[in-house]
């Protein structure tokens, strides 16, 4: 694939990526995007980082199984499908900086940090 190509194919990504994300933020998220994941996290006994790596196995999985498959998907499929799984790296993304920042603030040796990192190893 030449050069042009590629870049005509990773800015309708971007593109895609942005728009359902914008639309997501709308129908489910509070003022925090990471909501859903902390709630979810809480109700499983988790991390925020595991329980979005458990909601994002279900997009992992879809497209290990139309690379797989000997089927023709439309491109609309295929699309729906890559842009799902780059969403949820992008939102894993925010999760791990979350994460960072939080353990930069937390930096002591105090018991906040313990239990920080504790937290993030559930």
């Amino acid at each position: 694939m030449k050069t042009e190509d590629f870049n005509k194919v990773l800015d309708e990504q971007i593109k895609r990526s942005t728009d359902v994300l914008v639309q997501k933020a709308v129908e489910y998220a509070t003022d925090d995007r990471l909501h859903n994941f902390k709630v979810a996290a809480e109700l499983q006994g988790c991390s925020t980082r595991f329980a979005l790596a458990g909601m994002m196995a279900k997009h992992t999985v879809s497209v290990y199984d139309m690379c797989a498959s000997n089927k023709d998907y439309s491109v609309e499929m295929w699309n729906e499908k890559i842009t799902d799984h780059i969403n949820y790296l992008l939102l894993l993304r925010a999760v791990v900086d979350e994460d960072l920042t939080k353990m930069k603030c937390c930096s002591g040796v105090g018991e906040e940090k313990r239990d920080y990192m504790k937290e993030l190893t559930k």
